[in-house]
């Protein structure tokens, strides 16, 4: 019965649909047309014409500007209501040789405080809410990077905040004193923290480019912190924001709109602020043109983390090492072979929460993890910098079989030389190629790809050109690189226990191996 009443109900509905006036005035000029009569060839009656983006051309494409005091503007206009806009500096830990280091980390700190015009951060936070904006500051060895995201009605007042935070910031001694608290905060949390992925990133770079360039401290030793003045900042900011060092990037808005802007808060407004401090500035230091010297090396930090779980949760004891070897620039002709042999090891911790788009088909899933239940993690990096390139390979398991760890993943780096399956080859660079496009879906990502390539090259090569040069990466491609990789002297950190630990001389014999094997020790006599 509830069957039949709810059928003759659906069917009044239709009907009464049916002879709407306004469904059929909507549908089709002509009275009485039914909706599926309604061709989608043609464009629906008394509708406005739709406007569609234009795709490629000059609006789609990275334009570049160089104003006359050498400061680079670049940018790629984009639909929609909000842009990205900042500025990236060839600046960062690897140029800090004459400086107690931990200058970029205090600049981190001291980002979007107090300048010449607002009082205080909460002055600047007031004024990108009136644009839905939002802001950030981020160093690396080779970069430090102003950015923020707002409506693109508000871009003149996002430049002004961006020109005052890199030219003008105040730096008084509550703001340095709060960024000595917040980097203690930060080194204690570093410490304590289950993953120690940042400090083992630092123990391998300062083990392959020993006290240069990008060897040098990230984060700001313990013993620096004190250390650090007005002075030491000013003098850092003085050598190393001047404007042919910096691009004004920008995503989602008119080329020549944002460099008018620049050319007005950037180099038509008053001078840098640390011209009216000349009497703090040291003279005697420079901007640094060091190249990255690769030294290879060991480090080991022996610290007991059978505690290191706070929480209620249990967290296995690991002990932690990363083995290393020099790659190549990403200026370099090998680039994209070696971010395909980084993808094609891939990796990752023993627990996935995925199938195969999370790498479960990588040699390091396939070859290690799946075979050595014992092993927590195993993981390729490869870090590509303006003059050099590190690839490195981090794994942990329990102290007890650190031997046994090693052994694994300096055979996986020597087989890097050996055969390459065309499947595993072919999956790899499908995979390079899907990261590179679907990260450039996001403004943020290809506002920071604009502004390092233009600092690198002076221009942008288009997502385009990285697509078909990963199409042609071949096998050969792979065993020349990573022949070219084993060739140098490892860089080897290793973090806990360590009393398992091969030698560094062991692990340098087994690298130069054929088969990668550790040596063994052979004795006439067993102990008893």
């Amino acid at each position: 019965m509830a069957t039949r009443m709810a059928s003759r109900v659906w069917k009044r509905g239709c009907q009464r649909l049916k002879s709407s006036p306004k469904c059929r005035s909507f549908c089709s000029s002509t009275p009485g047309a039914d909706i599926t009569s309604v061709p989608l060839s043609k464009p629906l009656p008394n509708m406005p014409l739709p406007q569609y983006a234009s795709v490629g051309g000059s609006s789609a494409d990275t334009q570049v500007t160089v104003l006359n005091n050498g400061l680079s503007v670049a940018s790629q206009n984009k639909f929609g209501q909000f842009c990205t806009v900042g500025v990236v500096l060839d600046s960062g830990s690897r140029y800090e040789v004459a400086y107690p280091s931990g200058v970029s980390h205090f600049l981190e700190k001291l980002a979007f405080c107090s300048t010449t015009e607002y009082e205080n951060r909460d002055h600047i936070l007031q004024e990108l809410e009136k644009h839905g904006g939002i802001c950030d500051c981020q160093g690396s060895r080779d970069t430090l990077i102003y950015a923020a995201s707002a409506e693109t009605t508000g871009l003149p007042a996002v430049m002004n905040i961006l020109s005052e935070v890199v030219l003008r910031p105040n730096i008084t001694d509550n703001e340095l004193e709060d960024s000595r608290v917040a980097i203690s905060f930060e080194l204690e949390n570093l410490n304590m923290q289950p993953d120690p992925e940042p400090l083992l990133m630092e123990l391998i770079h300062a083990a392959a480019f020993r006290d240069n360039t990008v060897g040098l401290p990230r984060f700001c030793p313990t013993e620096n912190i004190a250390v650090h003045t007005r002075s030491s900042l000013y003098t850092y900011l003085k050598n190393f924001h001047s404007p042919r060092r910096m691009v004004v990037a920008g995503v989602g808005m008119d080329h020549q709109h944002l460099v008018q802007l620049t050319q007005e808060y950037f180099v038509n407004r008053k001078s840098p602020i640390w011209a009216e401090h000349v009497g703090i500035i040291d003279t005697n230091k420079a901007d640094d043109k060091s190249v990255a010297q690769y030294t290879g090396g060991n480090l080991q930090v022996e610290k007991d983390l059978s505690d290191v779980s706070l929480g209620p949760t249990p967290f296995p004891e690991l002990a932690h090492v990363v083995i290393g070897l020099e790659s190549c620039s990403h200026q370099d002709s090998d680039f994209v072979a070696f971010c395909v042999l980084n993808m094609m090891m891939g990796g990752g911790g023993s627990f996935s929460a995925g199938g195969p788009g999370k790498g479960m088909y990588t040699r390091l899933y396939l070859n290690v993890l799946n075979r050595y239940h014992w092993m927590y993690n195993a993981t390729a990096f490869n870090h590509a910098y303006q003059d050099t390139g590190l690839f490195c390979i981090h794994a942990s398991s329990h102290p007890s079989q650190l031997t046994e760890l090693v052994e694994v993943i300096v055979r996986e780096v020597v087989n890097t030389a050996g055969k390459v399956f065309p499947d595993e080859l072919d999956r790899a660079k499908r995979q390079v190629q899907s990261m590179l496009l679907m990260n450039l879906e996001s403004r943020p990502v290809v506002f920071e790809d604009i502004g390092r390539q233009v600092l690198a090259n002076g221009h942008r090569k288009p997502a385009k050109y990285f697509y078909e040069e990963i199409n042609k990466i071949t096998e050969e491609d792979i065993r020349r690189v990573a022949t070219r990789m084993l060739r140098s002297r490892p860089a080897v950190a290793a973090y806990g226990s360590l009393s398992q630990m091969p030698s560094y001389g062991n692990i340098e014999t087994a690298l130069a191996s054929k088969d990668g094997r550790m040596p063994r020790k052979f004795s006439l006599f067993r102990s008893s």
